[in-house]
Order: structure tokens, then sequence, then C-alpha cells
């Protein structure tokens, strides 16, 4: 239902943001460009698709992503996908769109997202497909799984013969439509927000060597050496072979690391600690069990090594009684053993009675996963709990889409960057209030906002659309009649009803103005004024 059942129908160019296109019915492309403030110029058709799509009975509705400011990827719905050079889109003098590649790739899908890039001198263009498949008859659940598939098709120059091929297909596959899906503008990347996760489909020598890993990791039962701490030291526990003497080991100190040796083997411990320690007086023996005891000094006193080699995995930390109770003393303040113990302060707690039915969420947590599309591993993972997503924007075309959480009562949008692995989510803009007016509207069917963050909009399945400005600053004095303090900032909501009982199919914001696409009309809203 999500994935095509809410499909919105109408895209709007970033790149002109004052162009919007839809595809109808007998697959034509058709542009509308505003010309005054709540003027648009008649559909203008740009494109046609070469297939007859009234020959398809099981095909998807057709979709289009602007991957540039002059390439566009275009779907059929039969799954046959277009590659188009467009020139400069939105005045008809310069637009022309070209076909430059164009090739079935299977069962039907939509375009979810795609980008245009440069690498080495090469240009490329990568496509995220998603489809909806059904599950071979012996499998449990819904009866059907998700796949997104990401192609990358490259520029190819040999001998005179300049054309666009297929360079690289992946494929990923999941048991819930995700919410979000983009790949990074540099195509190295990709980002998913899903309730349940995805996972790269591995070729036949990839699964065994997957397999292979998998048995090996779980051969390792037992951690390779168990460590404990206190303000002033490390104590190191290895177990040893019987067979090992005290003339086999070999333990090297030095200020910032460790080496374990037994015999002529490999290093068994080997690596950067995670603080200084004190070399020279750090020592080790051998216990009555076979067993190796190691002695850090620590050279700072008091804090806590999360870790004891950087970046090793086969050590057990154990913490002992003292140090429980001490963490969960330091703790006890986030707590109480009573609801809501005392309302009247200036913060009080949570008190979940006070939650109402439209703050139930409907799924469990969802999460955010990036891909590397090297490795195909998952490199970030970030578990949302209860910060539900809400809907995604593009506020800068040569950046990823930003996405809308829910945190509390408020709606704020993130915005990824890939090229700051410091930074990779950024904090843009904050909707007052919106997480929780969106709760409400049982029958909202798309979300929007402004690029310029200047308001808000949702619009429900028939007729009505809400519009739910930022605060700004008052002209007169206004005081607050309960409390008594002035008030210095207003924010306004805004209805609006449609003059038609026609289902709504696609909408779209841009700074000054919405776009609604009903079956039979367009609709355009004015609700900021121009610079």
């Amino acid at each position: 239902m999500r994935a095509f059942g809410m499909y919105n129908y109408l895209h709007l160019d970033s790149w002109y943001q004052d162009n919007v296109y839809y595809v109808d019915q007998f697959g034509r492309v058709m542009n509308l460009s505003v010309t005054l403030d709540t003027a648009l110029q008649k559909p203008r058709e740009v494109f046609r698709l070469p297939t007859d799509l009234t020959a398809y009975d099981n095909r998807l509705c057709a979709s289009i992503h602007f991957s540039s400011s002059t390439w566009v990827t275009l779907s059929d719905g039969t799954g046959r996908l277009y590659l188009i050079k467009s020139g400069k889109r939105g005045n008809s003098a310069s637009e022309k769109w070209e076909i430059v590649f164009n090739e079935e790739l299977g069962s039907p899908f939509i375009i979810a997202h795609s980008v245009s890039f440069v690498k080495s001198d090469k240009h490329s263009v990568a496509v995220l497909l998603l489809r909806v498949e059904k599950d071979e008859l012996d499998t449990k659940g819904s009866g059907f799984h998700i796949t997104l598939e990401w192609v990358t098709i490259a520029e190819i120059s040999k001998e005179g013969d300049h054309r666009y091929d297929i360079f690289k297909r992946r494929v990923l596959q999941g048991k819930s439509v995700p919410h979000y899906a983009a790949i990074e503008p540099s195509g190295d990347g990709l980002m998913i927000v899903s309730y349940k996760p995805f996972k790269f489909m591995q070729d036949e020598d990839d699964k065994l060597e997957e397999n292979d890993d998998a048995k090996a990791t779980n051969e390792k039962k037992d951690p390779l050496y168990y460590w404990q701490q206190t303000e002033d030291d490390v104590t190191i526990t290895v177990h040893i072979p019987q067979d090992i003497t005290k003339d086999d080991i070999k333990v090297c100190f030095s200020p910032g690391n460790i080496c374990v040796i037994l015999k002529d083997q490999p290093p068994l411990m080997e690596g950067k600690l995670y603080s200084s320690v004190d070399h020279e007086s750090c020592t080790w023996i051998i216990r009555e069990n076979k067993s190796l005891e190691i002695s850090l000094i620590k050279k700072n006193e008091g804090p806590r090594w999360p870790e004891l080699i950087v970046g090793d995995t086969r050590g057990e930390f154990i913490m002992d009684s003292s140090q429980c109770s001490e963490i969960t003393e330091s703790l006890m303040h986030l707590t109480s053993e009573v609801m809501n113990p005392n309302p009247e302060k200036e913060n009080p707690p949570c008190n979940a009675q006070e939650l109402e039915e439209c703050d139930a969420f409907l799924e469990d947590s969802a999460s955010l996963c990036r891909f590397d599309g090297d490795t195909l591993k998952v490199t970030h993972v970030i578990n949302l709990g209860s910060n539900q997503y809400l809907f995604s924007v593009v506020v800068d075309p040569r950046e990823m889409p930003c996405f809308c959480l829910r945190h509390d009562v408020d709606a704020l949008l993130w915005q990824p960057h890939s090229d700051q692995p410091e930074n990779m989510w950024e904090h843009i803009a904050t909707f007052n209030a919106l997480g929780y007016v969106q709760a409400s509207k049982q029958d909202k069917k798309f979300m929007a906002c402004a690029p310029d963050y200047s308001y808000a909009a949702l619009c429900e399945c028939l007729r009505r659309v809400f519009i739910y400005r930022q605060p700004t600053p008052l002209s007169t004095v206004l005081y607050n009649r309960k409390e008594g303090r002035q008030v210095g900032q207003v924010a306004k909501q805004l209805v609006a009803t449609l003059e038609a009982n026609d289902p709504i199919l696609g909408f779209q914001a841009t700074s000054e103005r919405l776009f609604v696409l009903t079956t039979k009309t367009l609709f355009l809203i004015k609700v900021n004024s121009g610079n």
C-alpha cells in the first residue's frame, strides 16, 4: 500500500522549482510551469514513452526522477528503464528529451531515487529501483518481499562508439517497504530508513565465503581474554595451553601498545591500548590454573577504558559488583518509583497517562542504515526508536534528500552529509508541534515542507490541505492570558479546501507554493510571497 497505493504522481523538479511533471495514462510526460503567482501554463508534452502502456495489464505506475539539471531517469511501469538527456528543463526552447539508454530490467518497478555524477572523467547515473515480489511457496510471513536494485549506468567510449551501458547491478532485499532510500551524490553509498532491515543479496561464491566466516565465528565461542579495571590499573587474564612454560611466553610493553607471543606463533594479543600506561611498572605472571595474568598500570588514573585494545573485540570485560553499584547510583536521578512524582516543578517527568490515542505508533521502531557501495556492508546503523518517520524533502538538489522525524511533539528535519563521517546527519530545522498535530490527522495522505523551512503542509485523501507556518514576530503587543507573559511570536495554521471531490494523487511544496494534483485538476496554492 505504501509503495504503490500512496504513490505521489506529481513530480517536482528540484533543479527548477517552478516546474512540475506528471505522466498521464497514455505515457506522455507532461510539464506545467508557473507563469504568474497562481497561474500555470497549459500542460506541455515534453516526452512520450515508446511503449504502448494500454497493452499491459499488470504494469505499475510510470515513475520519474530528476538526476541532475540535464539528466532524467524514467520508468514506464512495465520493467523498462530509460535514461534521458533533457537539456535545460522548464524552457521549451532548450528542453529536448533524448533517450541515451533503455533496457528491460526484469519485473516492473518504480524509481525510488537517482543521482548523476562524474568519476575518473567518466559520467555515470546511479538509479534505485523498488520492487515488491512474491516469496517462494515454502516461506512464512506476508508472502512478499521488497527488493531495491541499485543500477549504475556509465558512459562508454570505444573507438568512436559513444554510448551508455549498465556498469554494475546490486540487489538488496528486505521485508518492509523503505520509508526513505537514497544514493549518495558521489554514488559511493546508500542510506535506507526502514521498519525491517535490508541486506545485499550475494552471489553463490560470496555466500559460501560468508558461510565459512560464520562457521569460523561460531567456533570461537569463548573470549580470547578477560579483563578488569580499577581507577589505577587493568588486569588481563589469558588461558594458555598446558605445555606452555614461562620461557615460551614473551610480553612486550610500551606506553601505548602491548604484544603477547607464545613460543614462535603469531602474536596472541597485539595492538594499541585505549590509553597510555606506565610500561616500566607493568608485570605478568603464570597462575596455578595455567592462565597468564597481565597487570597494566594506568598513566592517567580515574577515567574508565571502554575497550582494552583499540578495535579488538576478542576479549570480554568483567565488571565487579562495586562498579555496577556505582553506575546504578549515578543513574538513580533519572528514574522514580512513582508516576510523575513532582508535577509542579518546571520540567515535570513524562506521564504515560497523558498520552492520547493519536500518539500511539502503528509499527515498532525503524532503523537508519548506511551501506558502502564497494564492500556492500553496513557502515552505520541508528535505531530510530520512537522517532517516527514523517516525510522526505529535497532542500538542495546537489545533496541527498532530507528526512523528517518526529521527536516528542515536534518534527525535526535532518540533512544527510555522506562526505562528513563525523557529522553525517545534521539537524537543519524544527517544526514545532508538527509531530503531535500530524498524528491527529487520521486521513492524511501526503506531507511536505518548503525547502526554506518556512512552512510544513499535509493533505488528506480528499479536498483538505493543512498549512503550518513557522513562528513569525508580531507587529502588535500580545499577552498570554493564562501566564501573563508577553508573546513575541505566533505560528499560524491555514486550511485550504479544494473545489473538487476527486482523490488527491500528488502533492509537492516549494518555498512559495503548494501543488496539489487530483484525478482531473492541478491546484496551485500561494503560501508565501516572493522576496
